[in-house]
């Protein structure tokens, strides 16, 4: 009570940001008249003034009201467009880091070129981050010619660019490109084997369109860089036959008999998981013997059948929970990804942990062998890189709280240019989805009578392609935007807006055209040409108006919901295509006890309501208690999914500070011209634990193990050394002396070797043995670290925090891999032999030898959402190196090896950790 009165006293904290921008729009206003007088080259030459200034110690906020004066009037002269105060606001919101949200049509687009072109000149770079290679593309071109009127360069980033036009896309003032090329060529940028083969600069200042969208929807899925890896396709195949003998268990209206209905398999749906009944794994063992898979008499649980574990569960996860047309389509013998939240298509995208190579079995095209992972990064860490970060969306605010913990950025909501007239109309709920569809066919029969346009949401491919049948069994023409139609998805946009017109959308988030009333008529007069004369122009003007005015007579566009999304946001997004800048248009949602967020979530109290009401077959409810009863059930998945985002960054934060370090470090070896000084500290750290292991601390010589490390010196060092003798007859060589003595020793040897062929090649030598050796060492850590993420969850049933456990563990593998490094650097160096330029050249080849690396959106489980059988990802190849267990005694990292080889324990089983 006390908040809402001071709200109404002061005003809300967005009022006062909102008022407190409002003094600088006057400003920015008060330059205007003097701006309109200047020429064009007066104009352009204030560019290159402002840099002076900033060159001089003047902040860049003080450039604000004169930079956004600039571009204000150079995009009235280029486009004929000038921005309203809201969008002057909406800029001064992006520059200063947060988020501005702004309703559909209000024009984010050219809001963001005031934010850009001021981070810009400084001239760091500046990225402009949109869904799509279509949106980057238009964008750049469009945008671009209002910062090169004004002296910046523009490049775009999309994904059939090679390397060095990926390279000057970077070099530009300004760069547009989608979210996943950005983490991509980040990641691509740390496996490069020279600092020339980088791409990107340093992260400076990201505005990311459609930033919810982005930095929420997408934030469950890592970026993935995978090479192929030795792995069985017959597996896949085999375990593919056995998967529809098998049935769904019957739901009991009993939950305690549950357990004793039939089936062999039941689904929990709000996880999205499918477990095995004791039915279903014993008639599971009986088909896998049958199919040759397991020996008879063994189990599944048996150790020889672990593995097998993890391709069975992939092939009923493939078969039970993924749809052909809903989750994926199948095209040119492919399985391709449907994103959930967009509904297009995702080509060149796999999905990890075996699933991909299962839904090829399942639809019968060629498995492709599975991968292992090179690199990886979320989202929520590729964005946090940069030091400001930015965005814009029309639908944000149901977000406010993640974006402000996770990425510590504040939602602004921006005012409406004109004031909003849409119509939300309440939910209509109807008892099965056939009379839920019945209504909505009759209400797009009424619109499209009357000439009033109607855009109709759907939630999958599956169920556009049903509206569209039953609309065509009552003639209606129309339009189907989904995956399947991307090609056309501008064209169609631009079209929906026409009298009469009819178009079934999936998903419509994030489209990024503008539906105009009457259709688009930029679009209808660039068809014309450059040689149309006035009269033409005039013409398709008149006609344009005509028809913009008859929609507006009709209502403006008419959205349809056929059904509530999991996320109040993606519904919010569909009604904001509709009342774009003050224009008329309504919407409703259709919904039945049948869709799957009611039935899983709010179908009981619902349908209680419903027979209260004794409701009859064709009856609709529509009442705030339902509506309150659906968002409450939103809100719970949108808890859910956003504990689910937490945790995830929760462990990948422990994998982040990890890459940091390996990539910094890989960034400093590239950038040396010689790293002699590191391999010599490294050789001597090496050199130094290893003699520990022979000479115990505090021993007498009798207790030494000579012969031990005579061989250690031999084989690791390639070095022979007769030690014994050396003991024998100097009797002041005490142990400080003969460490001091082998490592002299060592560095000679190497010091000769640079002599014989030349200070340059054994310095490229060195460097391209240390990039080798953490490249490889860091690719099979990560494998590792996956291992050791999946099965954490399980240390809770011991009473330990599986994040903390995760924590220390992954600490101590780093610490290994870090030993693991130099030991192997160290070797490598003392044993290959080089004689001449040709062999260093040979490594690097090796090193860099092409690999068909594959790019993946993987799905992120959280760590209390675990697979029914916790197992190794089939993304990774099978690796020495295995998570940290610890099943007995901790053994120290300087204590000799329990396997009795006479080794210290990390120079023997302790590497492989």
């Amino acid at each position: 009570m006390l908040g809402k009165l001071v709200k109404l006293v002061i005003g809300s904290r967005n009022d006062r940001l909102i008022k407190k921008k409002r003094k600088l729009v006057k400003k920015v206003n008060a330059l205007a008249a003097d701006y309109e007088k200047l020429s064009d080259e007066a104009l352009q030459a204030k560019t290159q003034e402002f840099r002076d200034r900033l060159e001089q110690g003047e902040k860049l906020d003080n450039l604000i009201p004169e930079a956004f004066a600039l571009v204000r009037e150079a995009s009235t002269r280029v486009f004929g467009l000038r921005h309203f105060d809201v969008q002057l606001i909406g800029g001064m919101v992006l520059h200063n880091g947060k988020i501005a949200e702004m309703k559909t049509g209000e024009g984010k687009t050219l809001m963001a070129t005031l934010a850009a072109y001021l981070n810009a000149l400084p001239g760091k770079g500046v990225h402009v981050v949109t869904v799509n290679d279509y949106l980057a593309r238009r964008d750049a071109e469009t945008m671009g010619k209002l910062y090169g009127f004004l002296g910046l360069t523009t490049g775009v980033i999309v994904s059939d660019l090679d390397h060095d036009q990926r390279k000057a896309a970077y070099a530009a003032d300004i760069t547009y490109g989608t979210n996943n090329e950005f983490g991509f060529d980040y990641l691509r940028d740390n496996m490069a084997f020279s600092l020339e083969q980088k791409v990107q600069r340093e992260l400076f200042f990201g505005i990311v369109d459609e930033v919810d969208s982005i930095l929420i929807d997408e934030a469950r899925t890592p970026l993935i860089i995978s090479g192929q890896a030795d792995g069985s396709t017959d597996i896949y195949l085999r375990t593919n036959q056995v998967i529809p003998h098998l049935t769904r268990q019957e739901k009991s209206d009993d939950p305690e008999k549950q357990d004793q209905m039939p089936g062999d398999y039941f689904v929990d749906e709000k996880s999205r998981q499918v477990h095995l009944t004791e039915a279903g794994y014993e008639k599971v063992e009986h088909l896998l013997v049958e199919h040759g898979l397991i020996e008879e008499g063994s189990t599944l649980y048996d150790p020889a059948n672990i593995r097998l574990m993890h391709y069975l569960n992939a092939s009923l996860r493939g078969h039970v929970l993924f749809q052909k047309d809903v989750d994926y389509v199948v095209r040119n013998d492919q399985i391709i990804i449907v994103d959930e939240f967009t509904g297009r298509m995702m080509t060149g995208r796999r999905w990890s942990e075996g699933l991909h190579q299962a839904i090829e079995a399942k639809e019968g095209v060629t498995i492709q062998n599975e991968n292992q992972t090179l690199a990886s990064i979320t989202f929520q860490n590729y964005f946090r890189l940069y030091q400001k970060l930015s965005g814009m969306t029309g639908t944000a605010d149901t977000e406010a709280f993640e974006l402000n913990k996770i990425y510590g950025l504040e939602v602004v909501v921006i005012p409406t240019h004109r004031p909003m007239i849409r119509k939300d109309m309440g939910d209509l709920v109807y008892l099965s989805a056939r009379e839920k569809y019945i209504a909505v066919i009759e209400d797009i029969k009424d619109c499209h009578k009357r000439g009033q346009p109607v855009l109709v949401g759907t939630t999958s491919i599956e169920k556009s392609e049903l509206i569209s049948s039953l609309l065509a069994q009552q003639n209606i023409p129309h339009e189907v935007l989904n995956a399947k139609q991307h090609e056309r998805e501008a064209h169609i946009v631009e079209n929906a807006g026409m009298p009469g017109a009819v178009t079934i959308a999936t998903n419509m988030a994030g489209r990024g055209t503008d539906i105009v009333l009457g259709g688009n008529l930029s679009a209808e007069l660039a068809a014309l040409g450059e040689e149309a004369g006035e009269a033409e122009k005039e013409k398709v003007r008149g006609a344009w108006l005509d028809r913009h005015e008859k929609v507006i007579a009709a209502g403006g566009l008419h959205v349809i919901g056929s059904e509530r999304h999991e996320s109040r946001r993606i519904d919010n997004q569909l009604r904001g295509r509709s009342g774009r800048q003050g224009d008329p248009g309504s919407s409703r949602f259709y919904l039945s006890l049948e869709d799957d967020l009611m039935r899983i979530f709010a179908s009981e109290r619902v349908a209680g309501l419903m027979q209260k009401l004794g409701m009859q077959e064709g009856e609709a409810i529509e009442h705030p208690w339902v509506t309150r009863s659906i968002e409450s059930a939103q809100r719970k998945v949108e808890g859910r999914n956003f504990d689910i985002r937490k945790e995830i960054l929760a462990y990948d934060d422990v994998a982040n500070d990890q890459r940091k370090v390996v990539y910094a470090q890989r960034n400093e070896l590239m950038a040396a011209e010689d790293i002699s000084d590191i391999i010599s500290a490294i050789r001597s750290d090496v050199i130094n634990d290893a003699i520990t292991q022979f000479i115990p601390p505090k021993t007498m010589e009798e207790q030494w193990d000579i012969a031990g490390l005579e061989a250690y010196v031999q084989q690791d060092l390639n070095m022979p050394l007769p030690i014994a003798q050396m003991l024998d007859a100097d009797l002041n060589l005490n142990e400080p002396k003969l460490r001091q003595l082998i490592v002299e020793k060592a560095e000679q040897e190497s010091e000769a070797k640079a002599a014989s062929i030349g200070q340059d090649i054994i310095r490229h030598f060195e460097k391209s043995v240390m990039l080798q050796v953490l490249d490889n060492s860091w690719k099979e850590h990560l494998a590792a670290m996956d291992q050791l993420r999946q099965g954490i969850h399980l240390r809770g049933y011991g009473q330990k925090d599986p994040k903390q456990e995760y924590k220390r563990e992954a600490f101590e593998m780093f610490n290994n891999l870090l030993s693991h490094i130099k030991v192997e650097v160290v070797t490598i160096l003392a044993k290959v032999q080089v004689t001449k330029e040709e062999d260093v050249q040979a490594i690097d080849e090796q090193r860099q030898a092409p690999m068909e690396m594959h790019y993946e959106h993987a799905e992120a489980h959280s760590a209390f959402e675990p697979e029914p059988e916790q197992l190794p990802s089939a993304a990774e190849p099978e690796v020495t190196e295995q998570p940290f267990v610890r099943e007995s005694q901790k053994v120290g990292r300087n204590d000799p090896c329990p396997c009795g080889s006479g080794k210290k324990y990390k120079h023997c089983h302790g590497k492989l950790s």
